[in-house]
């Protein structure tokens, strides 16, 4: 065990990638061998980043109603969950809606919109959204994440002054027709591979729990390795009422920290973000996740509520970790040298937000499943969308 965390942390500090051996072997350790496996991910996260945490607020532009029929999302077609329906936010009220955010310490505000992709007129509108905040807001970093791309179109977001777009990878390709029908891996690829070409910041990860085995894990997190995008979500599934996955609770805090640090081993020097499901699955133990992540959403998500927003700031400073700077770069120098953008996020139905599914009969040395705690899955009801305050 020494020696394979010794060499993890060694690689990591020298930006080489892992085998798929030592990859599995991370998922593969014990529950009394977990605060070890922290310990060495932590080594490598604080290389890259120090101390830092980046906070990152989400607007839901348009929710629901989305043709596509990703099995995780509540947005999905055929979705019977009870969220928030409604149709394109006015700039201005977007703007607002990431004023709030970008006051309680975001760094990034990342617009986001269910459907398949954006039509032209929804780039022009969007366009006006960010011209909106960044007037609004100096210094903020901008996200779009409105789904599949058209020629042309990452472009005209980046000269409206985007900075990142995000779009996830979600799974491996080997199990992406499992979890949907309506585009293909291929696709979403294509996608990622159009923000980098024009200039932006890419931002893809994955959502963990979706049937998948660790050798899934390891093939997705290793095909976004290649991709090479700056920032990289880690969405635990929530298992929303009326999405095909609903009952789908297999995820162990203990579950959550060992993929994280899988991920940080493998990714050593992106921005590793914790994304949806941290309060459902990782409760208690949000905080030793910080020291494998670098960065979090702030409140709430895309159609479900996270903790308070001020809760996660205490939570960073309990921990022993401080917010980051809008005049700190986030990625480290020979990346953003690289072009990396902005230095850093949820297209298609869940960005970043909706994610969680059955663990396979591989992972047998998880620990047992304790009791679903649906009483956390809780459905957005404020900001964005409606007449009440957002959670920043």
């Amino acid at each position: 065990m020494d020696l394979l965390l010794n060499t993890l942390v060694d690689k990591g500090l020298r930006r080489e990638l892992p085998t798929r051996e030592e990859a599995l072997a991370v998922l593969a350790t014990s529950d009394d061998e977990l605060l070890d496996v922290v310990a060495a991910a932590g080594k490598v996260r604080r290389q890259w980043f120090g101390r830092r945490v980046k906070l990152n607020y989400l607007v839901n532009l348009k929710s629901g109603l989305c043709p596509e029929d990703c099995s995780y999302c509540s947005q999905r077609l055929g979705s019977k969950a009870e969220i928030l329906k409604y149709t394109w936010l006015k700039p201005d009220e977007a703007s607002k809606a990431a004023a709030a955010g970008v006051a309680g310490g975001a760094k990034r505000v990342c617009l986001v919109a269910s459907g398949r992709g954006p039509t032209d007129r929804d780039v022009d509108r969007v366009s006006q959204t960010i011209e909106a905040i960044k007037e609004q807001n100096e210094g903020v970093e901008v996200c779009a994440c409105l789904g599949l791309l058209s020629d042309g179109q990452a472009g005209r977001l980046r000269s409206a002054g985007a900075d990142a777009y995000n779009h996830n990878l979600n799974t491996s390709e080997g199990t992406y027709g499992d979890i949907t029908t309506t585009h293909t891996y291929a696709d979403r690829v294509e996608t990622v591979q159009q923000a980098q070409a024009a200039g932006l910041s890419a931002c893809s990860g994955l959502i963990a729990g979706m049937g998948e085995s660790d050798a899934d894990l390891v093939d997705v997190v290793f095909s976004l390795r290649e991709l090479d995008p700056d920032s990289v979500p880690v969405n635990f599934l929530i298992p929303f009422e009326g999405t095909p996955l609903a009952k789908e609770w297999n995820l162990t805090p203990q579950r959550c920290l060992r993929i994280l640090a899988m991920v940080r081993f493998v990714c050593p020097d992106v921005e590793v973000r914790l994304a949806g499901g941290r309060e459902v699955h990782l409760r208690s133990m949000q905080p030793l996740a910080l020291h494998l992540v670098n960065s979090i959403f702030l409140g709430d998500y895309l159609t479900s509520e996270g903790q308070a927003g001020q809760a996660d700031l205490d939570m960073i400073a309990d921990a022993g970790f401080e917010v980051e700077g809008a005049g700190t770069t986030t990625l480290p120098r020979h990346r953003a040298a690289a072009g990396g953008g902005c230095g850093s996020h949820d297209g298609g139905c869940a960005p970043c937000g909706d994610g969680d599914t059955a663990t396979s009969a591989e992972d047998s040395t998880s620990t047992e499943v304790q009791a679903a705690r649906t009483d956390l899955v809780a459905v957005r009801r404020r900001g964005a969308g409606t007449d009440l305050a957002p959670n920043a």
